[in-house]
C-alpha cells in the first residue's frame, strides 16, 4: 500500500490523453484535501510554476488515485 498523501506534500499528477497534447506528468504541492467517501478525496494540487505555464493553470484537482504519487525527498 502506499502512503498516505497530504496536505504540503510533493506529488506528481497525471493528465491522460484527455488533455490532448497536454498529456503526461507534472508536478506540484497538495494544498487542500476534500474527502469524498471512505476511502477516496480530491486532491487539490498548486503546479510547478513551469507546468502552470505548459498548462495555462495555476491549480488542478485529481480525483483518481493512480493520478496522483507522492514524490521522495531526495536522501
Amino acid at each position: 500500500m502506499t502512503e498516505a498523501i497530504r496536505i504540503g506534500d510533493r506529488v506528481k499528477i497525471y493528465l491522460d490523453s484527455k488533455f490532448g497534447e497536454k498529456e503526461g506528468w507534472y508536478n506540484g504541492t497538495v494544498f487542500k484535501v476534500d474527502p469524498y467517501s471512505e476511502h477516496r478525496s480530491f486532491f487539490w494540487v498548486e503546479l510547478t510554476p513551469e507546468a502552470q505555464v505548459l498548462l495555462g493553470t495555476r491549480q488542478i484537482s485529481v480525483f483518481n488515485p493512480k493520478n496522483i504519487q507522492k514524490i521522495q525527498p531526495d536522501s
